[in-house]
């Protein structure tokens, strides 16, 4: 499948970053109730960790993120950030490639994934819903969340059956103002 657009620019991530965007996404709110101390999360396009910040708090001092980006400046943003927080132990950053998000090692170990406002930009899909998939342990869910604008409802549902095909069954549609998601559970 074509993606939409490439993927956003660095300087874009500052737009995403920003904390204005918490009147109407506020991370603790939208992962709070997926999230608990020493979980193993998968983040695939955290860009400069706007959720990323939130889910290592969330994980706490036991848990681990493993946020993959395909830019390296995103990336090294996210850990800026991390740092000052004091996070940076429980992030764990990668980069992708064109060959896929490199986590292979991940294999049944992953209890939680974000995908938030990423699936659109992945040249292959198909290959995406695999790789996480394959990341997670049985029961594990996915909170799959695409913005309104430019996916639509049509194309949002293309991309849950591509998921379905890889065992990620959806379990719910979760109310996130600008953007269409749903709550997915690997088989």
């Amino acid at each position: 499948m074509a993606r939409l657009h490439d993927v956003c620019p660095p300087w874009f991530g500052y737009v995403l970053a920003n904390p204005v965007r918490r009147l109407w996404q506020d991370p603790h709110r939208i992962l709070a109730p997926y999230v608990t101390a020493g979980m193993t999360v998968l983040e695939p396009g955290p860009a400069m960790g706007f959720f990323t910040l939130e889910l290592a708090r969330l994980v706490g001092p036991s848990g681990r993120i493993v946020a993959v980006d395909l830019q390296a400046k995103m990336l090294e943003a996210l850990g800026r950030r991390a740092r000052k927080r004091g996070l940076e132990g429980r992030i764990e950053m990668r980069q992708a490639t064109e060959a896929g998000l490199g986590i292979a090692d991940l294999a049944g170990r992953g209890d939680f994934a974000l995908a938030f406002a990423v699936v659109h930009e992945v040249p292959d899909q198909d290959r995406f819903f695999a790789e996480v998939a394959a990341a997670l342990k049985p029961g594990a869910r996915v909170l799959f969340a695409e913005p309104r604008s430019p996916v639509s409802e049509s194309l949002f549902s293309e991309e849950l059956r591509l998921a379905a095909a890889h065992g990620l069954g959806e379990a719910g549609r979760p109310a996130i103002k600008s953007s269409r998601a749903a709550l997915l559970v690997k088989a």
